[in-house]
């Protein structure tokens, strides 16, 4: 019992809205982990459409880790939709030539705040917004319709718009723990075997399965 073929577009017989996203993304500054789903009953194999403003000239990654589940809507806005905040105007005079584009552009102007970085074991809710640049950690759940625009710490659970922390999920000593068991690295098959321990809430059980082969 190994599960789903990590390879498969659609795990699920029957069920087309539900896809493992990294065997459908092509552009190379997105990277997706084994597992992590999207689900959506309109389109799910067009994950790419919801990451928005990622151009090539930015060089601004999104990377999200494995086990992750996506619901439908989730957006996330990347670098390139900032406008230069520097001079008197935002507007990008450049972008329509016609020899506007003869002015300069320091891109080195340009707010960047670096890749959107999503950990593993993240459940990210309905119609979620996620700005750039952020960070959210191994764990986290993300409240249906947030707007993401500060980091989110592991095993958080965060809502609103801003998001704002409603709780850990466990105990900060317990969130150490499993941050170095780190359960979504080991061999696939050993993640099989112990589902029932990774699904419940006793962490001396997965300390105790980390130390079986």
């Amino acid at each position: 019992m190994n599960g789903p073929d990590p390879s498969s577009k659609h795990p699920m017989q029957g069920f087309p809205q539900v896809c493992f996203i990294k065997n459908t993304v092509n552009n190379p500054n997105i990277l997706i982990g084994d597992y992590t789903y999207y689900d959506d009953p309109e389109d799910s194999e067009n994950f790419e459409r919801n990451v928005l403003y990622h151009f090539p000239f930015i060089g601004d990654k999104l990377i999200i880790g494995k086990f992750c589940a996506l619901a439908r809507g989730v957006k996330f806005i990347m670098n390139g939709a900032n406008h230069n905040m520097a001079g008197i105007s935002t507007y990008p005079f450049q972008i329509f030539g016609n020899g506007w584009e003869k002015t300069p552009l320091d891109l080195n102007t340009l707010p960047n705040k670096g890749n959107t970085i999503i950990g593993n074991d993240v459940w990210i809710g309905y119609d979620t917004l996620i700005m750039p640049g952020v960070n959210i950690g191994n764990g986290a759940i993300i409240s249906s319709r947030s707007v993401v625009v500060t980091d989110v710490p592991a095993y958080t659970i965060v809502g609103g718009n801003p998001a704002k922390p409603l709780r850990q999920r466990f105990q900060a000593e317990v969130i150490e723990t499993l941050q170095t068991l780190a359960w979504w690295d080991w061999p696939i098959e050993k993640i099989s075997r112990h589902l029932a321990v990774i699904m419940a809430g006793d962490i001396g059980a997965l300390q105790a399965c980390s130390l079986v082969p």
